[in-house]
């Protein structure tokens, strides 16, 4: 059988799958030349830009989630209403963000040692879109139009990588300004495909009030629980280019990169959880066998990355970034460890938040907060970074675990009681 002949027997599911590797590769491919054209110092305000992307990210995907899950769960008017509220809200949000971050640009040049502000400013005319955008992947994700969220991505990923490569080139500014112009155009094309039918963001919405608790009570949880992720997954790179030097920094962000290509993958997974498990759940079936199915993948994943990066460190530092950067190759398994542990207790968050269930969401803000702790005071050197992570990340997954036993553990009394 051809590939082409295979392609059609797979399911929306499969394709959005190896979609979402082809985009993960893409912005791999965006970042290692970034850091082979830049350099280490350049790369850590490269890497800071799109990390800041990152940071500010966690009120987006809280709107891209939450419109997810009560697409599965509302219909027809309501589910109509819903959507119109969350593009209002989103736009409202990015718009305030968005002026904040240019007011306060040379603040955060200041706090983060970047060679200028202006690269904040740009970039702050481009959060707007980015919310918009997030619900409008929200839709599609919870709809199960998996085929046009991968689009969305698609374009996001290519635009991003074709734009900023051409601007470095073509334009006669540093090249950070180029990135941040190749990230506000890539929003634009992340877009698309976008539906303008039936969406109304000025005209008056209601929900009933039951729906209207549920939503803001997911809401929040939900945006605090990205809040933490950030933290975890982003704050060491942060910390990073405010407690060292730029040479430093730039050799951490190209070992952040390599070793958080297991999360990369992880998120598709997560992306497929959530709808899944709430219509399970919606429909009173099991939902743990989706949670081991995937758990399983990241495991399986996770360790063959590893074992590369403890055999092969240098090597994989040459390929990706060049000579440059091998002086972290020591720490790249340790980083991998560090990442695997947190991928594999996000699919545990996940897994309780689409139930419902928001205690393991405190423990992840907790272990977040104390990720920040341990580095502010043990930070004498990358590899004393590294062992703070790994040791916050691993307290993180048991939790998770535990509380999993537990929670199964009562609904198997409960279910015989019964």
């Amino acid at each position: 059988m051809t590939i082409k002949s295979y392609i059609p027997t797979l399911t929306a599911e499969q394709k959005f799958m190896c979609s979402v590797i082809i985009v993960n590769g893409g912005n791999y491919i965006y970042n290692l030349l970034l850091g082979r054209i830049l350099g280490p110092e350049l790369f850590a305000d490269a890497a800071l830009l799109i990390t800041f992307l990152l940071v500010l990210s966690f009120i987006a995907m809280t709107f891209q989630l939450a419109t997810a899950k009560f697409s599965v769960l509302f219909e027809e008017s309501i589910l109509n209403n819903f959507i119109n509220l969350s593009y209002r809200y989103a736009s409202l949000i990015g718009i305030v963000l968005g002026i904040l971050v240019i007011i306060f640009a040379n603040d955060l040049q200041t706090v983060f040692n970047t060679k200028s502000a202006r690269m904040f400013t740009i970039f702050g005319f481009g959060i707007p879109i980015y919310f918009i955008m997030s619900v409008n992947r929200g839709v599609f994700q919870g709809t199960k139009k998996f085929g046009q969220l991968a689009i969305t991505y698609q374009g996001e990923m290519i635009s991003r990588l074709l734009f900023t490569l051409v601007l470095i080139y073509v334009l006669p500014f540093q090249p950070i300004f180029s990135i941040a112009i190749g990230i506000v155009i890539s929003f634009i094309f992340g877009l698309l495909p976008f539906k303008t039918k039936d969406i109304s963001i000025f005209k008056v919405q209601t929900l009933p009030e039951k729906h209207t608790k549920h939503i803001i009570r997911f809401f929040m949880l939900t945006a605090f629980y990205e809040l933490t992720q950030i933290i975890i997954n982003n704050s060491d790179i942060l910390l990073v280019k405010h407690y060292f030097e730029e040479y430093e920094a730039g050799l951490y962000a190209s070992l952040a990169l390599i070793g958080r290509v297991v999360y990369f993958v992880a998120w598709m997974f997560v992306m497929l959880l959530l709808p899944k498990v709430v219509e399970k759940q919606k429909d009173g079936e099991a939902t743990a066998p989706i949670l081991f199915t995937y758990v399983g993948y990241i495991i399986i994943l996770s360790t063959c990355i590893v074992f590369g990066c403890y055999l092969f460190p240098e090597t994989v530092i040459n390929l990706m970034f060049g000579s440059e950067y091998i002086t972290v190759a020591p720490l790249l398994w340790k980083y991998a460890i560090a990442t695997s542990l947190f991928a594999i207790a996000n699919i545990f968050a996940y897994y309780f938040l689409s139930l419902d269930q928001y205690i393991p969401v405190l423990l992840s803000g907790l272990l977040g907060i104390s990720q920040v702790v341990l580095i502010v005071y043990f930070h004498d050197s990358l590899a004393q970074v590294v062992v703070m992570q790994i040791f916050a990340m691993a307290i993180l997954l048991v939790f998770q675990v535990l509380y999993f036993l537990k929670k199964e553990k009562w609904n198997t009394t409960k279910t015989y009681n019964t």
